[in-house]
């Protein structure tokens, strides 16, 4: 059902999905760039459900336990309770660990407004599960979105960052004046 409506959005929106066979693994980190708009979301699902994949994401409890809670779990949603001080690099560690198949989608600028720097909780979770990550990009500019590569992290951050970002340089975020490509 998920690829026939990957596939109906990507034809009704005109976006093309680029997401190779030899990028697709079972366990990554899958980033999420750019992010400026709520659109991103349904673009790179319609991508993933297109191709199989079943990428969850982590979302406020209060999406996944409301009224319409049922939806977001459906979409992939994983609720987190904001209200406590928990360690969502750990948490997402546990679930990378304790799955034989997790592709976590990850939106590495933790919001849709302007950024300084990326939180860098991505390169932690990939890091200490041992898992790759997933280059996930949309394209406004030539509509396409998908995934342009597998990164394996070497463990140091300068190298691995700016490698990470030299591939996302090219990418063009559906709001351009809110996606800062110095990531680090």
């Amino acid at each position: 059902m998920k690829k026939l409506i990957g596939s109906f959005i990507l034809a009704i929106s005109r976006w093309k999905a680029d997401y190779p066979k030899k990028f697709m693994v079972d366990k990554c980190v899958m980033l999420a760039v750019p992010h400026t708009s709520n659109w991103d979301l349904m673009y790179a699902l319609a991508v993933y459900w297109k191709k199989g994949i079943n990428a969850k994401f982590l979302i406020k409890d209060n999406y996944t336990n409301g009224l319409f809670g049922f939806v977001f779990k459906w979409l992939g949603a994983l609720g987190v309770d904001r209200t406590k001080h928990t360690n969502l690099v750990d948490y997402s560690v546990n679930l990378l660990n304790n799955s034989q198949k997790l592709v976590l989608l990850i939106p590495a600028e933790g919001t849709r407004k302007w950024v300084e720097k990326w939180k860098t909780g991505f390169y932690h979770i990939a890091l200490q599960a041992n898992v790759p990550v997933a280059l996930g990009f949309l394209d406004y500019k030539n509509k396409i979105a998908g995934v342009g590569g597998i990164y394996r992290l070497t463990g140091d951050f300068n190298v691995d960052m700016a490698n990470i970002q030299t591939f996302y340089l090219s990418k063009t975020a559906k709001h351009p004046k809110l996606y800062n490509k110095n990531i680090y």
